[in-house]
């Protein structure tokens, strides 16, 4: 490690120590990691706002707070650089400032404890930092008190308008009586019995035949056989083969050529074919004796409408997803403005850190992931700079929402939060919810973490707020009532909208199909 006096400007880049601004949509205000003792002391600082969404931090540090900084450099400097006649971390200061000049554990100082001055900064005054700062040391430098200055850009606040009156196309959640039928035809056919029968052959019925197919007059072994049973319409041989049955009886020879399943062979196949008996499937009756014989309902009626409300879940939990994703996209798009290409690039490093990890837990690595989904590594890239671009501006919009409207979170909103919280991980155990909260209250707000909270919970209430107030419509343009969107009493513990459970995770949601 080079100790010698270096440049008086600073490059932060990445986590300030135990700070990191990287797990928000687009960076974030600092926050105090698993690990990190998570109290923070004040520090002397003010603020400027300048032009571009940057303000400018100012911090000084009084020459005796410095000096332990200084100490605590010497003691790390001894820990590395070798004197004779001492131990690793043993050399006295005095000893290293006669060999490396005392400006080196200055210099260490400064180098190190910086990052940390800044973040308290930055929680003291709330500033939701999207980028590493550009520090400045303006004073101190050799000697005497410190001062630095820190020029960092933050979140913009953005405006967006026709948020309250979205219109979003959805698949209709109403069951669909002819879906119904043909769930209970295909349940029917399992139990289908072989009638032969003198009409002509229709799709859906069993010829009886034997098949020889040649080429170049050569008999083909895989095309030839005998009594095969073979279901007319699923064109499982050659397609040719279903337009020359349709209409054949038994008794019936055909002859027909087709084409090689190899595009690049030009000479066709010639087949010869003995209709020797045409079967028809024979349906059970759909009645209360083969309901119960065969399910685990004893009536027809019983069969049909638990069929029924297995399909309404299935449509209404496929139409939310959609109605969740339409109405994400929608609220992205209402904002305009170039979103900062800070947010952009820290949303792409949170997402492929956050696949690549995934990946590797599975034992892959992401050159095996884009393999798997015939993508180059520049058309991923692409994938997540566009998702990346969506988020960060669904997140500006929900944000420009909630102060709109007035739906920020207040200190009811996150204690009641916080006990939700408490008595999830309680898992059932006897716990003080209230005086619990408050403890977590106080260590989110002195880890720079409450702002984070509130700004979650705020989006969330917008995104619902947003959502009660769109105006659904199926593919027809016909419009769609909201409370088609409720899961049937019988499917979970009474009648519940899919948005109650997944509402949260709109914004993970949307646009990620890169992942």
């Amino acid at each position: 490690m080079n100790y010698a006096r270096g440049p008086l400007t600073v490059a932060v880049r990445g986590a300030l120590h135990c700070f990191d601004h990287r797990d928000r949509p687009g960076g974030g205000a600092p926050v105090v990691p698993r690990g990190c003792t998570g109290t923070l002391a004040a520090v002397r600082s003010s603020v400027e706002t300048l032009t571009d969404n940057r303000v400018k931090l100012t911090i000084e540090l009084d020459e005796a707070e410095f000096e332990t900084e200084v100490e605590a450099a010497f003691r790390r400097i001894a820990r590395e650089v070798r004197i004779p006649g001492f131990r690793p971390g043993k050399a006295p200061r005095r000893l290293l400032e006669a060999q490396l000049g005392p400006a080196a554990g200055r210099a260490e100082a400064l180098r190190a404890s910086l990052p940390d001055y800044y973040a308290r900064a930055v929680v003291e005054h709330d500033i939701d930092v999207i980028d590493a700062p550009r520090i400045e040391v303006t004073e101190g430098s050799e000697a005497g008190p410190v001062s630095f200055d820190a020029v960092v850009d933050v979140r913009p606040a953005v405006l967006v308008s026709g948020y309250d009156e979205l219109s979003v196309q959805i698949p209709s959640p109403a069951v669909d009586d002819e879906e119904v039928v043909a769930e209970i035809d295909r349940f029917r056919k399992q139990f289908a019995e072989l009638a032969p029968v003198k009409r002509a052959a229709v799709d859906g019925d069993h010829l009886t035949i034997d098949i020889t197919g040649t080429l170049g007059g050569e008999t083909i072994d895989g095309l030839t056989t005998s009594d095969y049973d073979y279901l007319l319409g699923t064109g499982a041989v050659v397609p040719e083969i279903d337009e020359n049955l349709r209409g054949a009886s038994a008794g019936d020879i055909l002859e027909f050529l087709a084409s090689h399943p190899d595009p690049e062979e030009d000479q066709k196949l010639r087949f010869r074919v003995l209709v020797k008996e045409v079967q028809e499937a024979v349906l059970p009756d759909l009645d209360d004796e083969f309901v119960d014989a065969n399910t685990e309902f004893d009536t027809a009626e019983e069969f049909r409408a638990a069929l029924e409300t297995g399909q309404a879940r299935t449509r209404v939990m496929y139409a939310e997803s959609v109605r969740r994703e339409a109405i994400a996209s929608a609220v992205a798009d209402l904002v305009t403005e170039e979103v900062p290409g800070a947010m952009i690039s820290s949303e792409v490093e949170a997402r492929r850190e956050s696949l690549t990890r995934d990946l590797a837990q599975r034992g892959y690595e992401l050159d095996d992931y884009l393999d798997s989904i015939g993508q180059s590594l520049e058309e991923f890239e692409d994938g997540l700079r566009l998702s990346a671009d969506r988020s960060v501006k669904l997140d500006l919009a929900l944000r420009a929402v909630a102060l709109a409207e007035g739906l920020e979170a207040d200190d009811e909103a996150v204690d009641a939060e916080l006990e939700q919280a408490v008595l999830a991980a309680s898992n059932g155990a006897e716990v003080d919810a209230a005086a619990e909260a408050a403890r977590l209250r106080d260590a989110l707000a002195s880890s720079g973490q409450l702002s984070d909270m509130r700004s979650q919970i705020s989006k969330r209430t917008a995104l619902e707020w947003i959502t009660e107030r769109v105006e659904l419509v199926d593919p027809d343009g016909e419009v769609i009532d909201p409370e088609l969107l409720r899961l049937p009493a019988d499917v979970g513990e009474g009648a519940e909208s899919p948005q109650d459970v997944d509402t949260d995770q709109a914004q993970d949601e949307q646009a990620q199909d890169e992942s």
